[in-house]
């Protein structure tokens, strides 16, 4: 890619070309640091509400929160393209949708990204209609936790290989330029991948996505109580910060 600003239609054209990575961003230093580090696209992710505000899931992160976020997100001003994650509740209605989605681009977020598939179809379409890019997210719904109750693998029988395909199919009729694929299996994931226009991004979906997305604190280990089976971790920070402190305890 060229040094010009990332958008949804650069990462469109990479399909097929070359692997996409993504990343969550939260605040200023860490977007600065990922954009600098090359990331082509961020995501200020609902998962703040476990890696930053200390909640036990997604549900309990509001649109005050996602616009805070996203507004110190976007200070950074970074050549990546940065998006913002629709909370909790607040695309029940393609009304409520499309309000929601103008906070977080008035709050500095260039796509949005909400979870399922043909279920919130009308919500969907209603979003790119107002001119606002946006990123799908079907397989495991972490804002549905309450009612699966664990996270789990999607797609490994037929009736959930059959929704996986059917929701995908809905968000390519909505025009979202890519869609992250959570914990999907790696067979459904590839279909998935080879079947549709968009971008996919995998999330412990295998290795046959377009991209790869992580949450950041969990690549480099700043949240070291619980890390996913199928993160790579790349970097143990929180062990290392907590050594510069207690050398700087001793040293006064």
């Amino acid at each position: 890619m060229s040094g010009d600003k990332i958008t949804p239609e650069t990462i469109r054209a990479l399909k097929g070309r070359r692997r996409i990575a993504a990343l969550t961003t939260y605040d200023y230093p860490m977007t600065r640091m990922l954009d600098e580090a090359g990331v082509p696209v961020l995501l200020v992710g609902d998962s703040l509400g476990m890696v930053v505000l200390g909640h036990p899931d997604t549900t309990h992160v509001t649109m005050a929160d996602m616009e805070h976020h996203t507004r110190a997100a976007a200070r950074a001003k970074p050549r990546a393209l940065l998006g913002a994650d629709l909370p909790y509740r607040s695309y029940d209605t393609p009304e409520a949708a499309v309000t929601n989605a103008r906070r977080l681009v008035a709050a500095g977020a260039e796509y949005v990204k909400a979870e399922g598939g043909r279920e919130i179809l009308p919500q969907v379409k209603a979003i790119i209609a107002a001119g606002i890019p946006f990123m799908g997210h079907i397989g495991m719904l972490p804002q549905h936790i309450l009612e699966e109750g664990r996270y789990h693998i999607f797609g490994r029988d037929d009736a959930g290989h059959a929704k996986l395909l059917d929701g995908a199919a809905a968000l390519a009729e909505a025009g979202v330029f890519a869609t992250v694929l959570e914990l999907v299996t790696p067979p459904v994931a590839k279909e998935v991948t080879q079947k549709f226009p968009f971008v996919t991004i995998g999330i412990g979906s295998g290795p046959d996505c377009d991209g790869q997305i992580l949450v950041t604190h969990d690549l480099l280990g700043t949240f070291p109580w619980f890390t996913p089976k199928f993160v790579p971790q790349k970097l143990r920070a929180a062990e290392q910060m907590k050594a510069a402190v207690a050398d700087w305890m001793k040293a006064i």
